[in-house]
């Protein structure tokens, strides 16, 4: 393994590890904001912006876009995924796949546990229960089609197609955090809470996993007699 190659390493993981530490300084900050009760000016306007827009046709949306993010349809998304990758053999990314998104639902309700914030009392169309920060949804949401868009990302051959699914993972979560508000289960603070708990729980899992790979195409290419290729192109 030549050292440039290490050291290249090193920085992918650097960078994963800045970016995940700024992220969650601004999670912290939110948090404290949050348990002083310090937010409320953020979150009324926040809502009564989103609220505005309530029609019928409006809401039959809504109900739409937070059903994408509910319980049953997630844990359908994780069983066909996880189906395909065991059914190609894909073992390493099955595992990687599962503990992402099962170690995230259970740091949400670590979180929601150390938090207890109470949901909003008025003007809810649906019933939710738990407590409100952060946001289940918005984490799952983020956490689970991050993770689908990071694998179709590093599969699909055409720029075009990368742009698109990232297009569509981005509208896809940010209207189940929207929705969550429209409806009155979550406040906007607990929206943004959930998005960057998961953004920083992705980024340092994939910084991992993609030094996990890369040692490990270097260290078959060591064994092989420094053969050469492009590098690690599968997951």
């Amino acid at each position: 393994m030549s050292s440039s190659s290490i050291k290249e390493q090193n920085k992918v993981l650097l960078r994963s590890f800045i970016f995940t530490v700024l992220i969650l300084f601004v999670f912290g900050w939110i948090a404290q904001l949050v348990s002083g009760q310090r937010i409320a000016a953020f979150d009324n306007k926040m809502t009564d912006a989103i609220r505005s827009v309530r029609s019928d046709a409006m809401t039959v949306v809504m109900r739409v876009f937070t059903e994408l993010g509910s319980e049953y349809l997630v844990i359908l998304i994780v069983i066909a995924f996880s189906s395909l990758f065991a059914f190609i053999g894909y073992r390493r990314e099955l595992i990687f796949y599962l503990g992402v998104i099962v170690s995230s639902a259970l740091l949400n309700l670590v979180l929601k546990t150390i938090f207890h914030r109470a949901r909003p009392d008025i003007n809810r169309i649906i019933e939710a229960s738990g407590f409100s920060f952060p946001s289940g949804h918005s984490m799952s949401a983020f956490t689970l089609y991050g993770i689908t868009i990071y694998f179709l990302w590093k599969h699909l051959k055409y720029g075009w197609m990368r742009a698109v699914v990232i297009l569509v993972g981005i509208v896809i979560i940010a209207m189940i955090g929207i929705s969550r508000i429209y409806l009155g289960v979550h406040y906007p603070s607990d929206v943004v809470g959930g998005y960057l708990v998961s953004a920083a729980w992705l980024m340092m899992s994939i910084g991992l996993y993609e030094r996990f790979l890369e040692q490990r195409w270097l260290s078959r290419k060591f064994r092989l007699g420094g053969g050469k290729s492009e590098g690690p192109s599968s997951v």
